[in-house]
């Protein structure tokens, strides 16, 4: 029988079991979360289809986000770390995406140069790509993952992405990986905690809505 056992070169490295850790002092050097779009922020899947508009077909695109992942970014932001967008992809729900989750930053190349788009955003938060984390899933990412000082990959990333990884998540993209990154990071810098009690506490008081309003709410 033919030997059909992989080559040294194409194994991957055992995933860790338990939840993702990263080293404490690593954690706190980041100041700067990159994320990609498709393949992360969603599930890599894109809806193209177009609708009439004054006799007229205008395409569209849709795209899946995870909402839990907003939440994660909302925390991650809420600690005083910027969080960046950068996809090889331009799409108009990126854009929304971007404005509803008030990123940072966010650039839709079309040629996935990434590493020059996050290179002028560090500098422009005044910090190196050592400072820097990014979440990727495949080929496009890998020029950044390669340099910056935190390489994360997705539960679904491409092997040679997974091979440059430092951390490898269990979800995947679009399903819940940018709030377990998220999670990760602040826990190993110790603000989860104190950051999920302040988002529920904000959540915890009446809203300062005009009295009308708020009856109308309750009708």
């Amino acid at each position: 029988m033919a030997d059909v056992s992989p080559a040294a070169a194409d194994v991957l490295p055992p995933l860790v079991i338990e939840a993702p850790r990263i080293e404490p002092t690593l954690a706190r050097r980041i100041r700067v979360v990159g994320l990609d779009v498709d393949g992360v922020l969603t599930d890599g899947g894109v809806y193209l289809g177009s609708a009439k508009s004054d006799g007229a077909d205008v395409p569209f695109e849709l795209k899946r986000y995870d909402i839990q992942d907003g939440l994660g970014i909302q925390l991650l932001r809420d600690c005083g770390l910027k969080v960046v967008i950068i996809t090889g992809r331009v799409s108009d729900s990126v854009a929304q995406r971007a404005r509803e989750l008030r990123v940072d930053a966010v650039v839709q190349d079309p040629e996935a140069r990434k590493l020059p788009a996050l290179t002028a955003i560090a500098k422009d938060f005044d910090c190196t790509l050592d400072a820097v984390a990014f979440v990727g899933d495949d080929l496009p990412d890998l020029a950044v993952l390669r340099r910056v000082g935190l390489p994360v990959a997705v539960g679904n990333a491409v092997a040679e992405v997974r091979r440059t990884a430092t951390l490898q998540l269990h979800a995947h993209g679009g399903h819940g990986a940018v709030r377990e990154f998220a999670e990760a990071l602040l826990l190993a810098r110790g603000e989860w905690t104190d950051a999920v009690e302040r988002y529920v506490a904000s959540r915890s008081v009446p809203a300062s809505a005009p009295e009308h309003a708020r009856e109308d709410a309750h009708a």
